[in-house]
């Protein structure tokens, strides 16, 4: 006979930093976050206590000053900190996604020179794939590098659409270093560019890679998103992702690798927002009377908050099973996109209703839930949108089933 026991959905290891979290977002970030999104301003003082608690080292290993935690356990930390402002997880995500790169694919040297300052957050990381004319197609990159007769090679070429691109102190950055390869995305390389944190022109070493203003954006605000404009900026050879015998013409596959990564990033940002929408609508129409009675026990209502749940549950364990299966090793490219399709219109769908609960009042900047409308679709953007997302999961599909 079976023996049942509780139900639980997390190690205790995992419990206890998401309670940990949990709080902080409540005490810290909740708090703040109108201030911060309405003067579009980063908030430094939070930061500061998210390298305290160790956020910027969570999958960082304990040899290099990490917590040397797994993805899914990143994930539950993205989802906690995106219920408080998906804007303060984008402080870590690209961070996170450029020291995912260095652990799997960075020399020795790399890692060593790195990682330690990065788990602690003296550096902060960004990667950067997009281009003004480029959209989704990413075999269509401009930005190009060329090798000098010292050893040392030129980038040329402007990016865009860059988290962390000012105050950034690394930039993982997807260049063409063969023009010529057939196809294209055999000459492509990643170089970690070194740059000023906070400074719009850099200089000495550093000169030739420029950051233009911030761009001003409908929501999604405090963190910077911004250009990267290469002028002459020489990269040292040793500066290729995985040293230039083993990383040169290997940058695209690195970066897909990632995204994989970055698609459950996105997705558990979009449970997180979701799931703030959904306890912004329960206490409202728990609070609001109308006709006499509670709106919660208009039957319409109770449908919308159905359909939100529901969602939610099914976002979050989309989320799980991808991260689990990229923890385990397994090739998870059809699970992270599904999760990332159906996590990123969850958000949009319940920030939507939960704004339809409020009424006029949602439409209200003294309302919280007027944030959340604006910051949800930029997960139905970032890391592909949702119609990429369909186009590789019915491809990875016929891949698998190929008959």
């Amino acid at each position: 006979m079976a023996v049942a026991t509780p139900y639980t959905d997390k190690t205790d290891e995992q419990r206890a930093i998401t309670e940990m979290v949990h709080q902080f977002v409540d005490e810290q970030i909740l708090p703040n976050a109108e201030h911060y999104d309405h003067e579009d301003s980063f908030p430094e003082p939070i930061v500061e206590q998210m390298k305290e608690l160790g956020l910027f080292g969570v999958t960082i290993p304990e040899e290099y000053g990490g917590m040397g935690l797994d993805l899914t356990t990143y994930a539950m930390i993205v989802e906690e900190l995106s219920r408080g402002w998906i804007s303060i997880s984008g402080v870590i995500n690209t961070h996170f996604i450029g020291s995912y790169l260095l652990m799997k694919f960075g020399t020795d040297e790399q890692k060593h020179r790195y990682l330690p300052r990065m788990a602690t957050g003296e550096i902060r990381a960004a990667f950067s794939l997009s281009e003004p004319e480029l959209g989704s197609d990413v075999q269509a990159i401009k930005t190009s590098a060329k090798k000098q007769d010292d050893g040392a090679y030129e980038i040329n070429g402007q990016k865009m659409w860059v988290t962390n691109g000012l105050l950034s102190s690394l930039v993982f950055t997807l260049v063409k270093t063969d023009p010529d390869a057939e196809p294209r995305h055999r000459g492509m390389t990643c170089f970690i560019c070194e740059k000023e944190p906070g400074v719009g022109e850099n200089t000495g070493d550093l000169a030739g890679l420029n950051v233009p203003p911030k761009i001003k954006k409908m929501g999604y605000k405090g963190v910077e998103s911004t250009e990267l404009v290469f002028d002459g900026y020489r990269c040292p050879a040793e500066n290729i992702l995985g040293g230039e015998d083993d990383g040169l013409n290997k940058g695209f596959v690195q970066m897909m690798d990632a995204l994989d990564l970055g698609r459950v990033n996105v997705a558990a940002r979009g449970v997180g927002l979701a799931q703030r929408a959904l306890e912004l609508a329960l206490r409202y129409s728990q609070e609001r009377k109308t006709f006499g009675k509670p709106i919660a026990e208009h039957q319409a209502i109770q449908f919308k908050l159905a359909d939100m749940a529901t969602q939610v549950d099914a976002a979050r364990l989309l989320v799980r099973r991808a991260a689990l299966m990229k923890d385990a090793g397994e090739r998870s490219d059809l699970e992270a996109g599904m999760a990332k399709l159906f996590a990123s219109e969850a958000g949009r769908f319940c920030a939507e209703e939960c704004l339809r609960i409020h009424g006029g009042y949602g439409y209200s900047k003294e309302y919280e839930i007027e944030r959340i409308y604006r910051d949800a679709p930029l997960l139905l953007i970032g890391e592909g949108t949702s119609e990429i997302q369909r186009m590789v999961i019915g491809r990875k599909l016929l891949q698998r089933h190929k008959i």
